[in-house]
């Protein structure tokens, strides 16, 4: 192995393990997000709210699409996440309304 691929390999590597540690990073806050809206869901489902509440999820579309400009992340991967999530957030409200 020349010396040039043998670099390319070790940098490779080191790119590799800062994305795993990115990747734990993201399961764990997710898995932190997720306690408060499970928390949320509970209050709703107690109080009889709608699982939904369209102009906050509207607000945080545009504070993370904003976030995500300014983070140099494409908008519209960002709001794609972010809607991911918040159906899925939805869909444990309506679950905790059963």
């Amino acid at each position: 192995m020349t010396d040039a691929i043998q670099r390319a390999a070790e940098l490779l590597k080191e790119h590799r393990q800062s994305i795993d540690r990115l990747d734990a990073i993201l399961v764990f806050t997710l898995a932190e997000r997720f306690k408060h809206t499970q928390s949320v869901g509970k209050l709703k489902a107690e109080h009889d709210l709608p699982p939904s509440d369209p102009t906050r999820e509207a607000a945080q579309i545009a504070r993370l699409t904003d976030l995500a400009k300014e983070a140099n992340l494409d908008p519209e991967f960002a709001k794609k996440f972010l809607n991911f999530i918040i159906q899925e957030v939805i869909q444990h409200h309506k679950q905790q309304q059963s």
